[in-house]
């Protein structure tokens, strides 16, 4: 499991992923820095994220599919403390 920010925010998105998900892979990856000044920089240094999760439950799942299921797993997360999230959801063997 790899865990590469560790801002509250990103080990709070990193704990939902594991408890709703069970990924075999996992990396929260904090890209606020690139959109420093930008609109939806809120100044906490962790605005913006990458995600990119390796899971069983994607098996069988389309593309929008696992987005849905990374953002319903992060809940209020989106809408109250990440402004821009790109994802990378995977099954294993992918």
């Amino acid at each position: 499991m790899t865990q590469i920010s560790k801002g509250p925010v990103a080990k709070e998105m990193e704990q939902r992923l594991q408890a709703a998900l069970s990924p075999v892979q996992l990396a929260v990856i904090n890209d606020s820095a690139k959109h420093s000044g930008h609109m939806g920089d809120d100044g906490s240094g962790e605005s913006h994220f990458t995600v990119e999760i390796v899971a069983d439950a994607f098996a069988g799942q389309s593309r929008v599919n696992r987005q849905r299921m990374v953002n319903k797993a992060l809940g209020d997360i989106m809408t109250e403390k990440v402004h821009a999230m790109a994802i990378k959801a995977k099954a294993p063997g992918e």
